[in-house]
Parts: C-alpha cells; sequence; structure tokens
C-alpha cells in the first residue's frame, strides 16, 4: 500500500482528516480503507460540490417569472380521450410490446428504512389478501401485457425488466427473484443492476467517515440512472434487443401500469423522445413537483421552488395553472437515452439532500445525529427533460394509477394502508364496471356499496384515509395475470354478485378462477 502517496492526494484535495484513525487500525482495516480511497475520484468530488452548492444557493431564487404551463398540443387525458382513440394507443402500444421494442426500467435503489424494514421496498407485503408483494405484482402485470400483446398480434413478445439497485438493496433483490423463480418471468429477461454511490460530505465539503476504517456513501439518486446505463453495458444490451422504448417507474407506486400500452401509444402518436404521466395536483401547496417550462425548456419544478402566489394561480375554469403533478413514471425513445449518456450526462448536476448522516467524531467514536449535519449528492431522473425536443405529457387518474409507498402504518400518509386500500378499491371498481357487484348482508345486490375500504372519505389532499375500522369497505383483489387493468372480467363477473371478501385468481396460480371468500350469488 502506498500510504504516502495516497496522504499527499488527500492532502492535496484538502481531505487528509481521511487518514486520522490509521495508525489505529488493523490491518484488515488498513487495506479496507485504503482500497475505498483509492477508487474515489477527488477532483470530480470537488467539482461536484462547488456545482450543487452554487445550484442550491441560485435555488433559493423564485424562478416565477420563467415559469410556463406545459403547452397543449403535448399534453393529453386519459379521463377525456374518446374511447375510440384510447383503442388506438392500446392498440399502438400492445404492437410495440409483441414486437420486442419495448422494455420497462425500475428504479429500486431504496431501502424500507421509513418502513421499518431493513429489506428493499420491493419486497414489501402492504396487506393485500394474496400476500403478493411489490416486486410480484409488477412481474405479473408484465407477463399479462405480453399476454395482450400476443392476443392482439399473434406475436410473442417479450417485454426485459431493467432492474437498477444500490449497493445497500442489489443483493437481497437478485436472492428474492431466485428465490421466487423470477415471478414466472424467463430469467433472461430480468436484468439487475447497481447504481453508483458517492461519498457523503460535511457543509464544507469535507468527505465524512462512517467508521473510522470506513467512508460514509450513499446512492447517486435515481438519476444516476443515466451513467449506471452506459458503465454497466445496460444501453448496449437495450440496442441490442432491438428495443426503442423505455417504461421508467419507481418502485414505490402499488398502481404501477408496467409498460403501458396506453401510455406508449400516446407518445409514439406525439413523436415523443421522452413523455411523463402526470396526476393533477390536489391543491396548490400539494409536495409534488411540477412538470412545466422553464425558460421555455421542459422541467420538474419542486413545490417549494415557487411562491406561493404562483402556486394559486388559476385558470378561467378554476383549475390550476399548474397542476400536473409528477408522479416519477417516464417514457425514453432508445435513441434519447443514448444521446443523455453519450453526450448530456456530465451536464446533469447533483442536487444537495441536507441528510442526518452516522458518522465518527474525533474521538473514533460512532455518532448518530438527530439533525442534519451534512449532505448527500443526488441527480434526479427528470433532470434529462431539459435535453428534449420533443415531449408528451399523460395526464391520468389519481385514484386508479399513483398510491405510493413511502412511510409505516401510522403515518398520516402514503402508507401500506393506504396502497392496499387503494388497489382493493381499483379492483372493485373493476368487477363492478364489468357487471359484478357486491351484495349486502341480506343478500341483495348493492351496486353502491363503498369500493374503498373507506377511502371514498379520502382527504385527497394528503392521501390521508381517517381510519375506517368501524365501517369497513369491500375487500377485493384481482390477480395481474386475470387482468391487466380491468379487461377481461366480463365472463367472469357479469351478472353475478358477491359478498367481501373477493379474490380472483388465474388457475396458473393453483387455484380456481373465482376464489369466493363470501358467499356467492347468481352461479
Amino acid at each position: 500500500m502506498d500510504v504516502e502517496g495516497l496522504r499527499k492526494e488527500l492532502t492535496n484535495h484538502g481531505q487528509v482528516h481521511l487518514l486520522q484513525f490509521w495508525d489505529h487500525l488493523s490491518l484488515e482495516e488498513k487495506e479496507h480503507l485504503y482500497n475505498e480511497l483509492r477508487k474515489l475520484n477527488y477532483t470530480e468530488i470537488t467539482k461536484y460540490f462547488k456545482r450543487s452548492v452554487a445550484t442550491l444557493k441560485s435555488a433559493a431564487d423564485k424562478i416565477d417569472d420563467h415559469l410556463q404551463p406545459m403547452p397543449n398540443n403535448v399534453c393529453g387525458s386519459f379521463a377525456t380521450t374518446q374511447e375510440k382513440l384510447l383503442k388506438q394507443y392500446k392498440a399502438e402500444g400492445l404492437k410495440q410490446i409483441s414486437e420486442n421494442k419495448v422494455a420497462v426500467l425500475l428504479l429500486a435503489g431504496g431501502q424500507g428504512t421509513r418502513l421499518n424494514v431493513n429489506y428493499p421496498k420491493g419486497r414489501y407485503d402492504v396487506g393485500l389478501p394474496s400476500g403478493k408483494t411489490l416486486y410480484q405484482l409488477q412481474a405479473e402485470r408484465i407477463r399479462k401485457v405480453q399476454q395482450l400483446a400476443k392476443e392482439q398480434t399473434g406475436n410473442d413478445g417479450a417485454v426485459p425488466w431493467y432492474i437498477m439497485t444500490s449497493e445497500a438493496t442489489k443483493e437481497h433483490t437478485e436472492d428474492f427473484f431466485k428465490e421466487h423463480s423470477y415471478f414466472g418471468l424467463k430469467k433472461q429477461n430480468v436484468t439487475m443492476f447497481e447504481q453508483n454511490t458517492l461519498p457523503c460530505l460535511s457543509f464544507d465539503g469535507k468527505i465524512i467517515l462512517e467508521k473510522p476504517h470506513k467512508v460514509a456513501k450513499a446512492p447517486d439518486g435515481n438519476g444516476g440512472l443515466y451513467k449506471a446505463l452506459g458503465q454497466k453495458k445496460i444501453l448496449e444490451d437495450l440496442e441490442r434487443r432491438g428495443v426503442k422504448y423505455v417504461h421508467v417507474y419507481c418502485v414505490d407506486n402499488i398502481l404501477v401500469k408496467m409498460a403501458d400500452p396506453v401510455f406508449i401509444g400516446f407518445c409514439i402518436s406525439k413523436d415523443a423522445k421522452c413523455g411523463a404521466k402526470t396526476c393533477k395536483k390536489s391543491f396548490p401547496t400539494e409536495p409534488l413537483g411540477v412538470l412545466c417550462k422553464v425558460a421555455n425548456r421542459y422541467q420538474v419544478v419542486e413545490y417549494s421552488e415557487i411562491t406561493l402566489k404562483t402556486a394559486e394561480k388559476r385558470n378561467p375554469d378554476g383549475s390550476l395553472t399548474y397542476e400536473a403533478g409528477n408522479i416519477c413514471n417516464h417514457f425514453f425513445t432508445v435513441d434519447f437515452l443514448s444521446s443523455i449518456v453519450r453526450d448530456h450526462e456530465d451536464e446533469l448536476e447533483h442536487h444537495v439532500a441536507k441528510k442526518k448522516i452516522p458518522h465518527v467524531n474525533d474521538d473514533g467514536k460512532e455518532v448518530k445525529p438527530t439533525e442534519p449535519n451534512g449532505m448527500k449528492l443526488e441527480k434526479f431522473v427528470f433532470d434529462v427533460f431539459k435535453f428534449a425536443s420533443e415531449f408528451a405529457v399523460w395526464e391520468v387518474l389519481r385514484e386508479d394509477e399513483f398510491s405510493p409507498l413511502k412511510n409505516a402504518d401510522g403515518a398520516p400518509k402514503d402508507t401500506p394502508k393506504t396502497s392496499r386500500e387503494a388497489l382493493l378499491s381499483l379492483h372493485c371498481r373493476h368487477v363492478i364496471n364489468a357487471g359484478g357487484s357486491f351484495a349486502v348482508e341480506d343478500g341483495r345486490a348493492d351496486h353502491k356499496m363503498n369500493c374503498q375500504n373507506g377511502t371514498n372519505d379520502m382527504d385527497i389532499d394528503s392521501h390521508a384515509v381517517e381510519d375506517t375500522d368501524s365501517q369497513p369497505g369491500i375487500v377485493c383483489e384481482v390477480s395481474p395475470l386475470v387482468s391487466y387493468a380491468g379487461e377481461g372480467l366480463e365472463n367472469i363477473v357479469g351478472g353475478k354478485t358477491f359478498v367481501s371478501p373477493l379474490c380472483i385468481n388465474d388457475k396458473s396460480e393453483g387455484k380456481s378462477t373465482v376464489i369466493e371468500m363470501g358467499k356467492v350469488n347468481g352461479q
């Protein structure tokens, strides 16, 4: 080990404190720290820090004067689009899937820390009757959309699934998929790759030691995707497979439609290189980023970056002017991703996230701070929007497509309970729309029974759900292998009345097509 050479390099970059405990380390600890420090690019880290601090200072300047709502010609809405056109979008999307032109890419670097678990969020079971995890639900939606594409075209296309993990989640994720035989997907169509990490920094740019022999590091944000696409040869693999379109999404949305053919078809109809799903903001200060234009470039602006006056601005019809809430659900062409990786990745700026970072003090004792003591540098996946000249925005219904899982039960919003109830509500509405009904206690059909497990009274402003244990709603779960988005249920539920709880499973799951947990009438 060239310790003196390392010490000189660290001194030149103002980081020599990283060796302050060197004389007290074991040989094994010295080797670990030496190898870790040798791998760091200090010039690059210094550049990232200076740029991030400058960006943080400029963020204090409100950008209201430069904001513009998204132009109507790039926007579409599921709620207002005619059924005929929706079918055209869907048909185009399924056609592309059948021709192996569509992939999905999952951003899964986050751990379930706020859920009080020590494993990746995708492994979380929100308490559905089936016990399915987020990963299983998503895998089965891929299987189903492949089947729908084959039924339409006769071609047996595949949707490859790329999963970006982090250092903390990669092994857990790989083991989970192996344990469950990739949930029925072909192993060669599931590719996992790890995003990069960056050292955590103090507010004056010093690299923080987590332990006397270990640097504190964190994933480089979901925008680290673009660097990883090049380094991990994912872009090459997409091109080798002939993929043209990629659907990118975050792991924690239980309602996500994998490779949504309607969304894909819409973006293709707009000749978009880049696209985003949005849902309407519920109220001006809802903590959702807003998709808009800034200085004539597409951008997601955080709610904290605009004044209350601008956030509350309304159109003549009373709707919010800046209502396009970002839900981290995106469309990219492979050509666009290639241009980002090869030409623009270094232009993406890091954002500062002030955090409570465990560290060692000058005495070498580990400290868990109660207040933010440093920063993590992150890039955001939507930072590339500004490079897109052709863009598309597809507005979806929140109750159909957006219910994130972020916090443990007991929190006011985005919990396992709210996620579970959002999915059960959606499936209940699918059954009723397909001609099924649910019975009240005396056995009579009641089409107006609560489909939302209490969430009819949901405060849409906060995603919060009142405690409805005393007034339970319908429990209804439909396997993704039976129906992707409500289609195909008519022959199963049409004209029949069910008593909650109801589960509808595919025969391939080793169960009868309809599993009735309550009394079923009309069969």
